[in-house]
């Protein structure tokens, strides 16, 4: 069975991550949370995404493991600043020209990966 990557491809993964990052850079709800070098951001998350979808580990090579929690503790992530993340991804999503069901294979796993992210609760801890 082929992954999520080989499906999607290289290009339409490329695509995804420019959509996601046009919208994310725009949302009044979390672009607060992307304030370093833009084009980095999108690359680290190519590279994560390539591997976190099945294909090469290419994020690992060059950062280590992802540690993704650990690496989001330093900005204060929400409910409401996942779903906004969630909100981007599903509109990127949208945008490629892929079948529905790889789009929503795709959502489904990133759903519990957003959610994960939160840091604070409610009370804007």
């Amino acid at each position: 069975m082929q992954t999520i990557f080989e499906r999607l491809g290289e290009t339409n993964l490329t695509l995804l991550v420019h959509n996601f990052y046009d919208l994310v850079f725009a949302d009044p709800q979390i672009s607060r949370l992307f304030k370093t070098d833009k084009e980095l951001i999108k690359e680290k998350q190519r590279l994560f995404l390539t591997q976190f979808f099945g294909g090469p580990q290419l994020y690992s090579r060059q950062y280590g493991h992802p540690q993704l929690r650990a690496r989001h503790l330093p900005h204060p992530i929400g409910d409401d600043d996942a779903v906004a993340w969630l909100s981007c991804m599903s509109r990127a999503l949208a945008s490629l020209p892929v079948e529905e069901s790889l789009k929503d294979e795709i959502f489904k796993k990133l759903v519990p990966t957003a959610m994960f992210m939160v840091n604070r609760g409610d009370g804007n801890e």
